[in-house]
């Protein structure tokens, strides 16, 4: 861990010690995925190398992950076509949640994606992509 981590409330131990080893040596905040409609913290996932869309398994509702959308097209697609996120066991069902690594000036410069599958409790990086624009603060509520 790094001194300056910041891990918010309600992501396993498991899942933000992955996220933590995964990315790289900056200061990371952790941010899990929370649906807003009802609140729930479980999910399936469309993912590709430069986005992610979930959806909540309790009610259905969808929202993008940090700048996704503005990525989330055919055009962009043309080489990498978002897929359903599977666990090595066939579950389809995850806690999410996203490592926003920052630079020295506190400004997000790479967005990580790591998912703990619900069955079997298996982690991994589902996603993850650089960003190189700024300001990025309204990232780290785009989870």
């Amino acid at each position: 861990m790094h001194a300056d981590d910041q891990v918010d409330g309600n992501v396993s131990a498991k899942l933000s010690a992955f996220l933590r080893e995964a990315d790289d040596d900056r200061p990371v905040r952790i941010v899990p995925c929370v649906c807003a409609g009802c609140g729930r913290g479980v999910f399936s996932l469309l993912v590709n190398a430069s986005g992610a869309e979930r959806e909540c398994s309790g009610c259905g509702g969808r929202a993008f992950i940090a700048d996704s959308e503005e990525y989330w097209n055919e055009e962009s697609w043309e080489e990498d076509e978002p897929g359903v996120a599977e666990c090595p066991c066939g579950s389809e069902e995850f806690e999410a949640a996203v490592a926003f690594s920052l630079g020295g000036d506190g400004s997000v410069r790479w967005v990580t994606v790591g998912l703990r599958c619900t069955e079997d409790g298996f982690c991994g990086i589902y996603a993850d992509w650089k960003i190189d624009y700024g300001p990025t603060g309204h990232l780290l509520t785009m989870v």
